[in-house]
């Protein structure tokens, strides 16, 4: 079988921010690192869920809306894949995700497709630990640039 390219990186060295996981014809994946892997710290199942709902309404309601192929979730609750057609530059993509993250931080009201009617699981958020962790990553992406964007 082959190797998952995400498989292949150092998950013990590897350091929460942004990078470019895969590069599929058209199709850029970026892999949002919110967690430093195997640190014992995760992402709760809340505050995942708050994420995708938040993030998928950010992303896909801006100007880049349409480059938007993807975002979700990592299995292992250390941060998200982002799925971007090759036609928004590196560096759009990092602010695309610093505007993102900017507004979960300040985000307040009810989460978007959080009823019962619309969410198979409406009840499991944690805005607070999403909004926490969203103010930890812009420190972390604050000065990230697109030479920032390879594993190291």
């Amino acid at each position: 079988m082959n190797c998952v390219s995400s498989f292949s990186v150092n998950h013990d060295t590897l350091e929460k921010g942004m990078y470019i996981s895969r590069i599929d014809g058209d199709i850029v994946t970026y892999d949002i690192r919110m967690k430093k892997p195997n640190a014992g710290d995760y992402l709760s199942n809340g505050a995942v869920h708050t994420f995708e709902h938040l993030l998928a309404t950010c992303m896909r309601s801006g100007e880049l809306a349409d480059s938007v192929v993807y975002i979700g979730p990592m299995g292992c609750r250390t941060g998200f894949y982002l799925l971007l057609r090759n036609t928004v530059s590196h560096e759009d993509a990092i602010r695309l995700v610093k505007g993102s993250f900017s507004f979960v931080a300040a985000f307040e009201g009810e989460i978007p497709g959080s009823r019962r009617q619309e969410c198979g699981n409406y009840l499991e958020h944690d805005l607070p630990e999403a909004k926490s962790v969203s103010l930890d990553m812009l420190s972390v992406l604050e000065n990230w640039a697109a030479s920032d964007l390879k594993y190291e």
